[in-house]
């Protein structure tokens, strides 16, 4: 089984979101992705986020027509801090099989800022998403040698969106049609999320 994990705040999850696990489920040939909304995200201190019960319910609405996509409450059961290294022994003792934790091309900057990188590595391959303007051999020079043969790369032409441009725009009462796919808004309307 090979088995690509997205982790993110999901805060809420849109169309970004589902383009970039199906192209790393192409371009890594991944039997499923699994997404996993963190409890608290270490490098977002101080911000507050949606509960994680509503994140979940936005992931599993967003990913309810793909056969690919999952949705893994490990982290917000888990709670406190998120660390990769921490959810990805976790699975690979719940699940055993092949795994990439999928991230974008700043994030993979700043890997050796990561808790235990190194074990992580062990754990799983890193797949990389990779948008212009930056490229393959540009990465790699900000990314230590030592991980180099760890990492895939997924090539995605980029969507312009944006989880806090979204929340304002339902604030503000403006429409999200392009930005979130209708289960999302939908769930995002019952449940009185992000309005004043």
């Amino acid at each position: 089984m090979k088995v690509g994990v997205l982790g993110g705040t999901f805060d809420p999850p849109h169309f970004g979101h589902l383009e970039l696990a199906r192209a790393a489920i192409e371009a890594l040939a991944l039997d499923e992705v699994l997404f996993v909304p963190t409890s608290r995200n270490p490098l977002k201190m101080g911000v507050k986020t949606t509960s994680g019960r509503h994140r979940l319910g936005m992931v599993q609405a967003l990913i309810a027509n793909e056969p690919k996509m999952a949705v893994c409450d490990v982290e917000v059961v888990r709670g406190g801090f998120s660390y990769a290294v921490e959810t990805l022994t976790e699975l690979t003792v719940a699940q055993p099989g092949d795994y990439w934790f999928v991230v974008g091309d700043h994030a993979a900057s700043l890997i050796a800022e990561w808790k235990q990188p190194q074990r992580l590595l062990k754990l799983c391959r890193l797949g990389v998403v990779v948008r212009p303007p930056v490229d393959e051999t540009t990465l790699l020079r900000r990314i230590p040698n030592d991980f180099h043969d760890r990492i895939d790369m997924i090539p995605m032409i980029p969507l312009d969106i944006s989880a806090t441009d979204i929340r304002d725009r339902i604030h503000g009462g403006l429409p999200t049609g392009r930005l979130l796919p209708d289960p999302v808004h939908a769930y995002i309307k019952q449940n009185h999320l992000y309005h004043a």
